[in-house]
């Protein structure tokens, strides 16, 4: 009979393979996408697994400081994805 612990070390390991087999999809795909809006695309989404790898990775060493990380990494997830798709888009950043 498994306990709530062996459990949750399972659904743990889990959560921090998925989003790394996710990672790597992302990179394969930020190399060989056809257009620039896919590897816009496969970077944000990267950002997005770094950020849930982020906070597993806090859960399990029980470190709060982890989800500050994880809130600092999603604010310069969005500013520089909404950066490279304006300058993508038109050719600069500031107006």
């Amino acid at each position: 009979m498994t306990t709530a612990a062996e459990l949750f070390d399972i659904a743990l390991i889990v959560a921090l393979i998925a989003p790394a087999v996710g990672q790597v999809l992302c990179m394969i795909r930020l190399v060989i996408g056809p257009t620039t809006g896919d590897r816009i695309l496969a970077l944000d989404t990267m950002v997005i697994n770094a950020l849930s790898l982020v906070v597993v990775l806090g859960i399990h060493q029980g470190v709060t400081v982890y989800f500050e990380v994880a809130l600092l990494v999603a604010m310069l997830g969005f500013v520089s994805t909404v950066a490279l798709a304006r300058f993508i888009l038109r050719g600069d950043i500031i107006e």
